[in-house]
């Protein structure tokens, strides 16, 4: 039941073309004017040139006309109501010709928008890479931590076949998770000691101000807000933990949570020494359906040997 709702929810917009599709053909079998029902065509291709894509509106346009045309031959005169032949083919080319550039011209203006909101994006990527890696670069034992965590939790999404937008969102997220910590005394950060109970909020507090920098920037990386702002948030123990994580955060928050969980653990602090890989692979295994989803967990693990049997 949750492969399929979170199936339907990943593939949302092309579900609502495909209802939209087959309406539209439905009605049109069971109305008698024919001819006039052709212009409803043109809402399944606006939906899918606006939503997906040139590729995907094309493809719409032509299994529109090859359905009209198969209904044509089939019920010739009442397509034609009997103004026979000539008048049937002119409607139906000019039809089909006008719907084909409306897809394609739908499709491109959406590409060329989908691609501005690309590069966009990457050069506030860029930018905002810069500054984790300089304020990492001020702390040795967190040097390269959000490029590490990114790294696998972009294995992560991949290994649970997440779609590439998915993937790529996750990753951003996972990089920029820590971004908020250039709000935060570098000092602090990196103190051996124990920390006092006002200087943990401060430290807890970056999610926050993570989240609230990269809202800052407009909608451009808004896909990584939430995933900033709960990747601390891991789940309370539970009876039914994985129902009720299925509530708390999004399926990116808890990628995210492993990711950056097991670095930490790997990697060495002022107050200790990291632990091996397959030692922090357990202390996974055993928070597994308490402070960890349990599938993001296997499908880790996977990622995680088949990155130690390349080594």
């Amino acid at each position: 039941m949750d492969n399929l709702k979170n199936h339907v929810v990943r593939n949302f917009e092309e579900l609502i073309i495909l209802v939209v599709l087959l309406s539209v053909i439905c009605i049109s079998y069971m109305v008698d004017e024919k001819m006039a029902m052709l212009n409803f065509y043109y809402l399944p291709v606006l939906l899918a040139g606006y939503f997906v894509g040139k590729r995907a509106s094309v493809l719409v346009a032509v299994f529109s006309i090859l359905t009209v045309v198969f209904f044509a031959i089939l019920n010739r005169a009442v397509f034609d109501a009997g103004r026979g032949i000539g008048y049937l083919g002119s409607g139906l080319c000019g039809w089909a010709g006008f719907l084909l550039l409306t897809s394609y011209i739908v499709g491109a203006l959406y590409e060329q928008k989908q691609k501005r909101i690309n590069e966009l994006q990457q050069a506030y990527v860029g930018i905002l890479e810069i500054l984790v890696k300089f304020l990492e670069s001020t702390d040795r034992y967190t040097k390269g931590h959000s490029e590490r965590v990114a790294e696998l939790a972009m294995d992560i999404a991949i290994a649970m076949g997440l779609s590439r937008q998915e993937v790529e969102n996750i990753r951003v997220a996972a990089l920029l998770h820590d971004i908020g910590k250039v709000e935060i005394s570098a000092n602090l950060i990196g103190k051996a000691a124990n920390l006092t109970r006002e200087e943990t909020m401060q430290v807890a507090m970056h999610s926050e101000k993570g989240a609230d920098l990269l809202v800052s920037v407009g909608g451009v990386l808004k896909e990584a807000v939430p995933i900033v702002l709960e990747h601390h948030k891991y789940f309370a123990k539970m009876e039914k933990p994985t129902d009720e994580a299925s509530r708390l955060s999004s399926l990116g928050t808890r990628i995210v949570a492993v990711a950056d969980s097991f670095d930490a653990m790997t990697s060495d602090r002022p107050y200790r020494k990291g632990m091996q890989p397959w030692q922090a692979m357990e202390e996974l295994r055993r928070c597994s359906g308490e402070q960890f989803d349990p599938e993001v967990v296997e499908a880790f693990e996977s990622v995680l040997s088949h990155k130690l049997e390349t080594i």
